[in-house]
């Protein structure tokens, strides 16, 4: 790297991300910085247009490029004024990925299977409700539209149960700083396999297996978020799986992007150099017979162990890092 100048990134999560990016970000010429976008106070404006505006530590000392544009969107942009510097994952992206029903409907239109799913918008009438969930057959899962980390998650074993859980979603939706009065009702898939999927710059970049330990299993649990409890173990997926979560970037333009696949029927999914008969049908079923659906997709994801990532994973995200830097 000696022949490269060193950049500046800043990161916007003090979590687990930022940690884990310093170390192979600093040896490949990136010194990667938090940039807090929440408690804290952002001089927007000067006493008079043109003057000066007061500076702050964080952003006097400068960026050259920004990882992830901030989860807070009026604090992003704030702050992304008074930065002007290119971000990987810009606005537009956080933005699309949070929308779980546009980003479902997408995918569908493009032909990428996903699980059976409706967007309600409040406010609707139980009429309305029942008649939505006809293409169902319970149990159902309850998410918020724009969540992640499984917050608000639900699953409802019948008609009683879901609108009790509704019941709860209009509360939450009749406060009127509420932006987002939408969730999902959404087919639930027993036996399925969670899995992680990394892509960066359109490539895939490894994979990690999300799992209940078994106790949690046994008391009846079925969340696989990690901040729910489950563990994560690096996978080596099979070439089905890996292009369906390459294709999921490039339909939706996300350059790093964190692709949710639930893995149904056959057996496993991960590879063992056996590739998938010309009779895979839409090419999302395996050797092994298992069957492949995108459900959802996440513009902030964490960065787990390196261990757990295909070996070019940091060259790779210094590259298009980089390159994000450099204006392409």
């Amino acid at each position: 790297m000696s022949d490269e100048r060193r950049l500046r990134l800043a990161v916007t999560t003090s979590a687990e991300t930022l940690e884990r990016l310093r170390e192979p970000l600093a040896t490949r010429g990136i010194d990667a910085r938090h940039l807090p976008a929440k408690g804290r106070s952002i001089p927007v404006s000067a006493e008079v247009a043109g003057d000066p505006i007061a500076p702050v530590d964080d952003l006097a000392a400068g960026f050259d490029v920004g990882f992830v544009y901030p989860t807070r969107l009026m604090e992003g942009g704030a702050l992304d004024a008074r930065l002007g510097i290119p971000w990987v994952n810009g606005r537009d992206s956080v933005v699309t990925s949070r929308n779980k029903a546009g980003v479902l409907a997408t995918l569908h239109d493009a032909g990428i299977p996903v699980p059976r799913t409706t967007m309600i918008s409040n406010p609707v009438d139980g009429e309305t409700l029942s008649a939505a969930l006809e293409p169902f057959s319970f149990p159902v899962v309850v998410k918020p539209n724009s969540a992640t980390r499984g917050v608000g998650v639900a699953k409802a074993a019948d008609l009683d149960s879901l609108f009790g859980v509704v019941d709860y979603l209009n509360l939450v939706h009749d406060y009127r700083a509420t932006g987002d009065k939408s969730y999902l009702i959404q087919e639930y898939l027993p036996d399925a396999t969670d899995y992680r999927v990394m892509v960066i710059d359109g490539e895939y970049a490894g994979a990690v297996e999300r799992r209940l330990p078994p106790d949690a299993l046994a008391s009846g649990r079925w969340k696989h978020n990690v901040h729910r409890g489950a563990v994560a173990r690096g996978v080596d997926l099979g070439p089905e799986a890996r292009a369906l979560a390459e294709r999921t970037a490039q339909v939706l333009g996300i350059d790093w992007l964190g692709v949710d696949l639930l893995a149904v029927g056959g057996g496993k999914a991960e590879s063992d150099g056996v590739e998938a008969d010309d009779g895979a049908g839409d090419g999302t079923r395996d050797a092994d017979g298992v069957r492949f659906l995108v459900n959802e997709t996440n513009a902030r994801p964490t960065v787990d162990t390196a261990t757990k990532y295909e070996p070019d994973f940091y060259d790779r995200l210094a590259a298009l890092i980089r390159r994000t830097a450099a204006g392409g």
